[in-house]
């Protein structure tokens, strides 16, 4: 079986997840959604307009739906067997309901939502209509992810005591997504799931939350440092910029060794274990990342799930409630959902 995509929102990240799309295995592109009418077409021809293939055989181009009733018609296209939200982030949370509500199941950009109360929101629905949710978090499904919690799990570095990562660079003054509160700009809403992700896959749920940023004249963060700690006295130290050029990679500290993560820390390009008995170095560069999230949606899918084991409801949880810290210690400006009824 081949899983058709609704894709809502013909943005930037929605061309590369669209480009992985097409070298996935048992997905292809069945619709797009936009308030323009002209770019949901344009997207539609650029990645499905001359009829999708894969490996179950030919399927035909992609429908495009635009204007203020186009989510509603996706949902209603019969093609349409998977939806994925990459809008904007303050407005992820409602095509994602409305999905869930229609017993669609979605994939939505991270982070979720841009609030905790709004996350939470989606879990209990996900949960209320046993329809599968998940936050496209494809960092965790990568080949050089799976390396690290190997060579974790095996002991070599020891016990993980601490975390350290960063990510940032500096964000064009003339592109509105990074610095528009209405689009939920700021260096937190952009790069944070990131660092975020790591320190909760490698340390589970923080007990302890600090943050501090820096603001824009817009009210959005340029800078953010949060320090958390966890379960038996560990830590991490994280970082997001969009105001500087950091190493953007990572450091994971052990007691009887460390790794560290090359940049780009979203790619997990290639770790060097660092050992008493000397160096290793492990590569893992990739090609259209994103496909690997993809397939892992189409194996949940295949097998029935509402959950993913990778990135599940309460990593998504977890992570929001970072992010929720790191804005009101901080005093980020963010754009209200609109959650309920």
């Amino acid at each position: 079986m081949s899983f058709g995509w609704g894709f809502v929102g013909p943005g930037g990240i929605a061309h590369k997840v669209a480009a992985a799309l097409a070298v996935s295995s048992g997905g292809h592109l069945a619709a797009v959604a936009s308030r323009d009418a002209g770019r949901a077409r344009a997207f539609a021809d650029e990645h499905g307009g001359d009829g999708t293939h894969s490996g179950d055989g030919e399927h035909g181009p992609a429908n495009a739906y635009g204007g203020p009733d186009a989510v509603d018609r996706l949902l209603a296209d019969p093609t349409v067997d998977v939806v994925y939200v990459a809008t904007v982030h303050p407005h992820h949370h409602a095509p994602a309901k409305q999905a869930l509500e229609a017993g669609t199941p979605v994939l939505v950009e991270k982070p979720l939502t841009v609030s905790l109360a709004a996350t939470q929101d989606l879990v209990d629905t996900a949960r209320a209509r046993s329809t599968f949710l998940m936050e496209a978090y494809w960092t965790r499904m990568l080949p050089g992810t799976q390396a690290l919690l190997d060579v974790v799990a095996s002991g070599e570095i020891g016990d993980v005591r601490a975390v350290r990562a960063d990510l940032g660079f500096r964000a064009p003054s003339d592109a509105p997504r990074f610095h528009d509160v209405a689009l939920g700009g700021g260096s937190v809403f952009d790069l944070g799931a990131y660092p975020v992700g790591l320190a909760l896959t490698l340390l589970g749920r923080p007990a302890q939350i600090r943050s501090l940023s820096t603001l824009t004249p817009t009210g959005v963060d340029g800078q953010t440092t949060l320090v958390t700690t966890h379960a038996g006295g560990r830590t991490a130290t994280l970082a997001t910029s969009i105001e500087s050029w950091t190493r953007s990679g990572a450091w994971i500290e052990g007691t009887a060794g460390s790794i560290e993560i090359d940049a780009q820390l979203f790619d997990v390009p290639r770790l060097t274990v660092r050992t008493e008995r000397g160096e290793t170095v492990h590569d893992h560069r990739v090609e259209h990342g994103h496909h690997y999230m993809l397939d892992h949606v189409h194996e949940c899918l295949a097998d029935g799930l509402t959950e993913s084991p990778l990135v599940g409801f309460d990593f998504s949880l977890a992570l929001a409630a970072v992010l929720e810290q790191a804005v009101e210690q901080g005093g980020i400006a963010r754009l209200a959902e609109r959650v309920g009824g």
